[in-house]
């Protein structure tokens, strides 16, 4: 048997200078795709590889973890890498299991499954010893492998976040068949599932032993919604339905580099962290009731065996997904929050004994979805565009800014990279307007608005607004704050700039997805009268769902009942969007200097579906969410005024006429473009890791 690395009794080990040494896992989780591509295409160059794995690095890091077989240069840098490196870089690598045949075949022993497991576990034992070739197949990595990294694997880590239904349809299916005795595991009151995951482990252990003559820690992918706890706080039956227990799993004496439980951990989700009494009443090493904390303590002492949190974090993206009861949300968290609390998770990770934490996630992924908002985009090219709406996009301590060279505008309230990039004023032909011209640019991220005050900016007396029409044959005719305006374009949009706290995005009730989907469709929230019919006279706030309705089981009396949350996303933060700023809030959506308003706009808050093919939403009550079209522009108008008087350019006796609006229309695209920096929250956990103990050989 050949094996650097082991499982002892709480912490992986490796063996160095003679010795075997407890080694705290501490890393990252890399994903297989970078803006443009989908993840199957496999697009990243070994030269985007080596940077990031120079950069991991210098973050403190010692393992990275990736959840499937990437292409060639992957690994020919990881090599390159750790051929110099004072410290090595050790890879946790994945085994892929496709979710999409055990969802719908509900039977993970159906040969579609076990089959093609079986294979890819023995094609990714191949290609880590550099001895693969690898046909294209669509969807997967492919190409010649000859860079050997086995040196470097410090355990296997097979498959994906268990779907509980699968699970409980396959442990109905299988009832009562025979435990599993291998050669190097053993199962004891294991379920089917269980049973099938021991096969799995067995065809790894003996497929590298019998070929490479090697031995090296093995787990699977687990997450909360599987784990081996009960949860009496769950409102969801499904998030407890399930359980997928690694103690029912045991290696034989001649399995000697042993086996660790995985997890994934967050701490929003599934909803009982919220609401759990007892995890909610632990007392962390600070001092401080700490859910997150207690669940890692519950977690660590149930198991006979290291446990890792193979994935932990919070995105820093403007939307939010789910929010925690103690601000520890899926998102509308700035890249110093996101550091913060991310370097929070890991002190809980360490202080609970566990066998180390991988920050999820390594970069940025565009083409990832929330469940808030994926209704409202186009899931064929999400990779094409960023959008800062989606928590999911948004969990890398690596960014990718939209430009080639990085923005080209930020917002900080200097007008100077406007001029820069050449991009024309629209001068504001009322002489009693405010405003005395504006701009409009966009990128893969963002729709930007340059407005140039007469005066400095004072918001006791300011009040200036930015009006949008972005679909024919609707919109509001009135517009907020103004009385006596008509238009013939209609107004879907209204931007209201009024200062800190009192600034937001509102849209037109009936090009609202919001009230559409969650009042009309789903019936979740009340509907108005006028919902549906067009012009009515209201215009809405722009918001997100959080939750819907909640029953707590284990809780008694008026609390019980958790009613349908959401949150006003169209609310506008003020501060400066600069990266190289000292003050930078990555979150702001406008910034202030002098005479100069600075304002970004999420492509998603114009519903935008698109921005790449300018493809938006369509006719919602007529065609429903999934329709879309593609839209010849944005027409503008602003509109601006100081103390009691509002006026809005180009208007003639009270009527805006449609001919007389800017019309923005923007470029399509096919390549994003873009350039990557490391985010705020990667120089905190930088100095998390340097602080951490346990080892690191």
């Amino acid at each position: 048997m050949f094996a650097r690395a082991d499982a002892g009794d709480n912490d992986l080990q490796v063996y160095h200078d003679g010795e075997w040494q407890p080694i705290l896992l501490k890393g990252v989780n890399m994903g297989i795709a970078k803006p443009g591509y989908f993840p199957g295409e496999a697009a990243i160059t070994q030269a985007e590889y080596a940077r990031w794995f120079r950069q991991i690095g210098e973050m403190n890091a010692n393992v990275v973890r990736v959840y499937t077989i990437h292409p060639p240069g992957f690994y020919e840098a990881l090599k390159e890498y750790n051929r110099t490196a004072k410290q090595p870089l050790y890879l946790l690598q994945g085994v892929w299991v496709n979710e999409e045949n055990l969802v719908q075949s509900a039977d993970a022993f159906a040969a579609v499954n076990t089959d093609d497991f079986q294979a890819e576990i023995r094609r990714t034992i191949d290609l880590v010893h550099g001895n693969a070739e690898l046909p294209a197949r669509a969807g997967h990595a492919s190409g010649r492998y000859v860079a050997d990294v086995s040196s470097y694997v410090i355990g296997w880590v097979l498959g994906i976040e268990w779907d509980p239904a699968m699970v409980a349809s396959t442990d109905a299916k299988h009832a009562g068949i025979s435990q599993h005795q291998g050669r190097y595991f053993r199962t004891n009151n294991a379920s089917p599932f269980e049973i099938w995951l021991a096969g799995a482990m067995e065809t790894a252990a003996a497929y590298e032993q019998d070929k490479y003559g090697w031995q090296r820690p093995i787990s699977f992918t687990n997450w909360v919604t599987t784990d081996l706890l009960k949860h009496p706080s769950e409102p969801l039956p499904e998030e407890d339905m399930s359980v997928v227990d690694p103690n029912h799993i045991s290696p034989t004496d001649a399995y000697q580099a042993g086996q660790f439980a995985s997890y994934h951990v967050y701490p929003y989700y599934p909803d009982f962290l919220n609401y759990d009494r007892k995890l909610n009443e632990y007392v962390d090493s600070r001092g401080e009731k700490n859910g997150y904390a207690g669940y890692l303590n519950q977690l660590k002492s149930a198991h006979h065996m290291p446990v890792l949190i193979a994935e932990f974090g919070v995105p820093s993206s403007r939307g939010m997904a789910h929010r925690n009861v103690n601000g520890l949300n899926q998102g509308f968290l700035t890249e110093e929050e996101q550091g913060e609390i991310d370097a929070r998770l890991w002190q809980d990770i360490r202080h609970e004994g566990m066998a180390g934490g991988l920050v999820f996630t390594w970069q940025d992924e565009w083409f990832k979805r929330t469940w808030n908002t994926m209704d409202y985009d186009d899931p064929e090219r999400r990779p094409l565009w960023s959008n800062a709406q989606t928590g999911e996009q948004q969990f890398g301590l690596l960014a990718f800014d939209p430009g080639k060279n990085g923005p080209v505008i930020r917002i900080d309230g200097d007008a100077a990279d406007w001029d820069k990039a050449g991009i024309p004023s629209i001068p504001a032909d009322s002489p009693d307007a405010s405003v005395t011209q504006y701009a409009v640019t966009s990128d893969e991220r963002y729709v930007y608005f340059r407005l140039d005050m007469k005066q400095t900016v004072d918001w006791t007396r300011t009040k200036v607004g930015i009006l949008i029409d972005s679909i024919d044959g609707q919109g509001q005719q009135s517009v907020p704050g103004i009385t006596g305006l008509t238009s013939d374009a209609a107004f879907d949009f209204s931007i209201e700039l009024a200062g800190p706290g009192r600034s937001r995005v509102l849209t037109d009730s009936y090009y609202d997805p919001f009230e559409f989907q969650y009042g009309h469709e789903l019936r979740m929230v009340p509907l108005p009268d006028t919902a549906g019919t067009r012009n009515n006279g209201r215009w809405n706030p722009i918001r997100l769902a959080l939750n819907k309705e909640l029953v707590i089981p284990d809780r008694q009396g008026e609390d019980r009942v958790r009613p349908f949350e959401s949150y006003e996303t169209g609310e506008l933060r003020y501060g400066n969007g600069n990266p190289e700023a000292a003050d930078y809030d990555s979150l702001a959506d406008v910034s202030v200097k002098d005479r100069v308003i600075e304002i970004r706009i999420p492509w998603q808050l114009l519903n935008v579906k698109d921005p790449s093919s300018r493809k938006i939403m369509g006719d919602l009550w007529k065609e429903g969410l999934s329709a879309s079209r593609e839209t010849d522009g944005f027409r503008i108008a602003v509109t601006g005024g100081n103390g009691a008087r509002d006026t809005i350019p180009a208007a003639q006796n009270g009527m805006l006429p449609k001919e007389n609006m800017f019309v923005y229309q923007w470029d399509k695209w096919s390549a994003p473009q873009y350039r990557e920096r490391l985010k705020t929250s990667y120089y905190v956990m930088q100095q998390q890791f340097a602080q951490s103990d346990r080892g690191n050989p």
